[in-house]
């Protein structure tokens, strides 16, 4: 019987207000190239894709600065290639450049789904957390947009010592959230963060695929929409 559901945080819960593709089309009319918001959002699941398997082997904390350059200029490189652009390394730090200048004031923002999933599930007398590799702000964002009302704990690397895939942060979350494995769900984006992590620790993972981009992935449940969770309960 499932007790608790436990969520990654971007691309699952929550995306960037401006969303991504939208500054990302901007950058890329000023460097004199039109892609479509819907060629972007696909793009950016690929290339994103590509940079957390990276950060399976290695986290972004752990690699020195240098190191750190060369995997946003990849992970740059990476969006264009699956956008349809052929760029090199100038051209794809002209427009992380300007990307950094775009975002200075870009925020959170939930998708509309998440509110009323976890108000159902709530409803339903079922545990509720957050389990994210982001290591700081993460607690006060969630109060900010009001998701923290529903969540029963927010766990970070910081808090758990470890990083997602590994699966002692989701064991970390399954004693904050009082469950055993076969109790809980975890819900998240990313196949080798998340699907295979929670797999790992012996949890029922869901891979929650926003622009169906992933359909080669039939070895967990995939969802178009927060609200289709209710259906993986029983």
């Amino acid at each position: 019987m499932i007790k608790a559901v436990i969520f990654d945080w971007f691309s699952t819960l929550a995306h960037y207000d401006p969303p991504r593709e939208q500054l990302q089309a901007q950058v890329l009319r000023e460097l004199g190239f039109n892609v479509t918001l819907t060629s972007l959002q696909r793009a950016l699941v690929l290339a994103d894709r590509d940079l957390y398997a990276e950060f399976a082997e290695l986290s972004l904390e752990d690699q020195p600065p240098e190191e750190r350059v060369k995997t946003f200029i990849r992970h740059q490189r990476g969006i264009m290639a699956k956008a349809g652009i052929n760029a090199d390394m100038v051209l794809a730090e002209k427009a992380i450049a300007r990307l950094r200048e775009l975002d200075a004031g870009r925020r959170f923002a939930l998708y509309d789904d998440v509110i009323p999933t976890v108000r159902m599930l709530k409803e339903r007398s079922l545990t509720t957390g957050l389990l994210t590799n982001i290591r700081r702000g993460i607690h006060e964002i969630c109060q900010e947009l009001g998701l923290g009302l529903y969540l029963d704990f927010v766990i970070s690397p910081a808090e758990a010592g470890a990083d997602k895939p590994d699966p002692a942060i989701f064991q970390f979350a399954l004693e904050r959230g009082e469950v055993e494995a076969g109790e809980a769900i975890y819900v998240g984006d990313q196949y080798l963060q998340d699907i295979v992590g929670a797999k790992k620790a012996g949890i029922k993972p869901i891979l929650i695929d926003r622009f169906d981009v992933s359909p080669e992935f039939t070895d967990a449940p995939r969802i178009l929409s927060l609200t289709e969770v209710i259906t993986h309960l029983d």
